[in-house]
């Protein structure tokens, strides 16, 4: 009876994994989505807990069971209600990691439980468990500290074949792993693990900024492959299913965002793209041109008096923690006739829908949001585009410059528009590295400043106007 309970238990979690992913592609049904989901993961867990028996025994420990349950969810809750949007990739990197070191732990615990004779399936899937798990948790961790600032980009000359050497010493040790069995082979199978720890860590580092968020899609699929590793070696058909979504998820993403950059998998990971910064910060370009600025009132009058505007939000909005005073902006300008919406590049900020989930923050209404090639059809017929912190998805230099590590890369093409506001801190290049000659434009106007203080000059020069 048990084991028939267990069986629909982790059925319905399945049901709920699939139900779940679907519900997430789309940002109105994404929250119930991610509830239904974390439901049928509740079920999963607690019916292997109490539901559970290997010949005839129960898992025991639940001291340390739900000691372990209870510190994780205090953890993660503390973690998520104070993560800041700006830092939501690196959480979601640094979770990541987290999952990878699980694969990686259950594959070393189950490899000292070996003895005698063991099948090839259950040594093969430890190992795989091992090395992807390892490769994703070193990896996650390295994203995790780029993306916050606390290591930086490290190349050095031949750095690619030293990874490929690792890669190569990995598949090497792993066959000859498996050739001899596995069981007994202890130094092996730590060589494999430390060997796969250095290729993580020697994998990422030499990346570049723009393309972290294409690594961080492309580890979480490495995750999920290692948790449908865990799900082969027990027999867990929830765990399996898990692990493939995740998988699968994880590898069309990196897919997609890598078609929205126009780059191909492998030159992310050779490229280096956004490794270092270049560019000018002075009021010239290093073609020559000379960016323009516009005063706070100047700026209120042209959207007061404009038909159509349409909002580019970009990572420097969510550094401003500005989504609530620019959907301020947004219904004040409505209340004046207005017509506003908001142009979202699928590689905007930091990671894939880090735009769509910061203006769902401020309840942005989902109909306002714009994918790129709805946008582009309507630049053509607005009259005023503010760009909020964006830089590389609205760099011309995508279209127009043969030269540029981004040519060919779709971009929200806001110099379509008949007048563009650009508000950033400084003329510093953004994650890319790439100078913008968008604000060397003559209908591009500069409006240097902080974006929530910007946003909130504006609603108050256009509320007295």
């Amino acid at each position: 009876m048990g084991l028939n309970l267990l069986t629909i238990a982790y059925l319905i979690g399945s049901i709920s994994f699939i139900l779940g992913l679907k519900m997430l592609s789309n940002p109105a049904s994404a929250r119930k989505g991610n509830l239904i989901a974390a439901a049928g993961m509740a079920i999963a867990i607690f019916a292997t807990i109490f539901l559970y028996e290997n010949e005839g025994k129960k898992l025991g420990n639940y001291g340390w069971i739900f000691g372990g349950l209870i510190l994780g969810t205090i953890i993660g809750t503390l973690i998520a209600k104070r993560v800041k949007m700006t830092a939501m990739p690196e959480m979601v990197s640094m979770f990541n990691g987290m999952g990878g070191a699980c694969a990686a732990l259950i594959a070393i615990v189950e490899f000292n439980h070996l003895h005698g004779e063991t099948s090839s399936g259950t040594v093969l899937s430890i190992v795989l468990g091992l090395v992807i798990g390892s490769v994703s948790f070193a990896g996650s961790i390295i994203a995790w500290g780029k993306l916050n600032g606390k290591i930086k980009d490290f190349v050095f000359n031949g750095q690619h074949i030293v990874n490929i050497a690792f890669l190569i010493m990995i598949f090497g040790v792993t066959g000859y792993f498996l050739y001899t069995g596995g069981v007994g082979s202890a130094g092996l199978f730590y060589l494999i693990f430390a060997l796969s720890i250095a290729y993580g860590i020697l994998f990422v580092l030499p990346i570049g900024g723009a393309d972290m968020p294409v690594v961080i899609s492309l580890l979480n699929s490495f995750t999920g492959v290692a948790a449908a590793t865990g799900g082969f070696l027990y027999d867990n058909q929830v765990m399996l299913t898990g692990g493939i979504l995740v998988g699968a998820a994880g590898t069309l993403l990196t897919i997609l965002m890598c078609t929205a950059m126009n780059r191909s998998l492998q030159n992310v990971l050779i490229g280096s793209f956004g490794s270092k910064t270049t560019g000018s910060t002075s009021g010239s370009s290093a073609s020559g041109g000379q960016h323009k600025e516009i005063s706070i009132a100047d700026a209120a009058m042209l959207m007061n008096y404009a038909n159509k505007v349409i909002i580019v939000p970009g990572y420097g909005l969510a550094v401003a923690q500005a989504q609530h005073t620019c959907h301020e902006l947004e219904k004040l300008l409505e209340s004046k006739g207005v017509e506003v919406k908001y142009a979202i590049h699928p590689v905007a900020g930091r990671m894939p829908g880090h735009m769509n989930v910061l203006l769902a923050e401020a309840d942005v209404p989902y109909d306002k949001l714009l994918e790129m090639e709805l946008a582009n059809d309507e630049f053509k017929s607005t009259d005023v585009v503010l760009v909020l912190g964006a830089n590389d998805v609205v760099n011309p230099a995508a279209k127009s410059d043969p030269t540029s590590p981004i040519y060919g890369m779709p971009i929200l093409e806001v110099e379509d528009a008949k007048n563009i506001i650009v508000n950033k801190r400084s003329m510093k290049p953004g994650y890319a590295g790439i100078e913008n000659q968008l604000f060397y434009q003559p209908k591009t106007s500069m409006l240097f400043g902080d974006a929530k203080k910007a946003i909130q000059d504006l609603l108050n020069e256009i509320k007295n106007s």
